[in-house]
């Protein structure tokens, strides 16, 4: 039998503004089957937030360690923050407007680390939408998977639903083994959501490096570790989708820059090579087919053209910038050892 890994489960939150579900978020994974070895809040640059987590969800939740960014503001310098501070031989990262669907999702993520060749683990992101219903900005497949659901943080079409290995983890619900990510130099902080500024693909950098340095290295993809993530009515616009296939271009650019084009963008060609096209022509028949829901095929259409417009677009003015091969998280970054 191998010996048992102790587990981490972290939440970042960046605002006061999503109290109730940062709450809901560390109770629910309090109260998980497998416990966790140690609750994890880190709280970036919000004096409000860990104030407030230090007396009252300190007192219910009793283990609960709060932490403060200790790097740049954002995503990517909490989440470092907790690799380097938290305890657990794995760091499992659930979003702060996310929680389990069950009480077995932190078993489910931990069991393939049985496996010492297993780096990492993941499951999908389910939306639940605040009016209850699917935009028209955000269209589904005949599977009801959600073409651009990326853009929301959620699972989309085309990638896994059967247990296996994937390239990288979503990071609203993964987790990785500390000590590895360490030793690969942990998030790029040039990439990831700062605020409300919708950048990302932290953890797609991340893993791919992980994969590249670590010799054997598997990440590994269970369709019932799943958590259900909230999305806020602001993210269902026209002007946050362009925005935000926009930002995931120039962020698309920075990693190809920092592991290479190959690596960076062998899922995403795949995508939009057999992904985004039957979006369309799904939606293009529904327009010539009739009245019936003409209006949403139309829709689809557009979001989807849009998307990919606005992604493409920011991708070719990161390249032309010139991504960044060398920055600080490159620097930081120590020669792994060998596994």
């Amino acid at each position: 039998m191998p010996e048992a890994l102790s587990v981490s489960v972290v939440v970042c939150s960046y605002t006061v503004q999503r109290w109730d579900q940062v709450g809901q978020a560390l109770r629910a994974a309090a109260a998980q089957q497998v416990p966790p070895d140690e609750l994890v809040l880190v709280v970036d640059h919000d004096d409000e937030l860990a104030a407030r987590a230090r007396t009252e969800l300190l007192a219910e939740l009793g283990t609960l360690v709060v932490l403060t960014n200790e790097h740049a503001r954002g995503l990517s310098g909490a989440r470092n923050t907790a690799l380097e501070r938290a305890t657990g031989d794995v760091v499992v990262f659930l979003d702060d407007d996310a929680r389990p669907t069950d009480d077995q999702w932190l078993g489910r993520l931990l069991a393939p680390y049985d496996d010492p060749q297993v780096s990492g683990v993941g499951g999908p992101v389910h939306p639940v939408w605040p009016t209850g219903r699917r935009p028209a900005t955000l269209p589904a497949d005949p599977d009801g998977c959600g073409v651009l659901d990326w853009v929301v943080g959620c699972s989309f079409s085309g990638q896994p639903v059967a247990p296996g290995p994937v390239r990288s983890l979503m990071g609203c619900n993964m987790s990785l083994r500390r000590a590895q990510a360490l030793a690969v130099g942990g998030f790029a902080e040039e990439l990831g959501r700062v605020g409300h500024t919708p950048s990302g693909c932290e953890e797609t950098e991340l893993c791919i490096r992980i994969t590249q340095s670590v010799c054997g290295a598997r990440l590994v993809f269970d369709p019932a570790a799943a958590v259900a993530h909230e999305v806020a009515p602001d993210r269902l616009t026209w002007r946050y989708l362009r925005g935000r296939g926009y930002a995931e271009g120039m962020s698309k650019a920075v990693v190809s820059g920092l592991v290479g084009t190959d690596d960076a963008l062998c899922e995403e060609r795949s995508y939009v090579a057999r992904v985004l096209p039957r979006a369309v022509t799904r939606g293009l028949r529904g327009v010539v087919a009739g009245p019936r829901r003409r209006r949403d095929h139309a829709a689809s259409v557009v979001a989807v053209s849009l998307c990919l417009l606005a992604t493409a677009l920011g991708y070719l003015r990161g390249r032309a910038a010139g991504a960044p091969a060398t920055t600080a998280a490159s620097r930081r970054r120590r020669r792994p050892e060998p596994s």
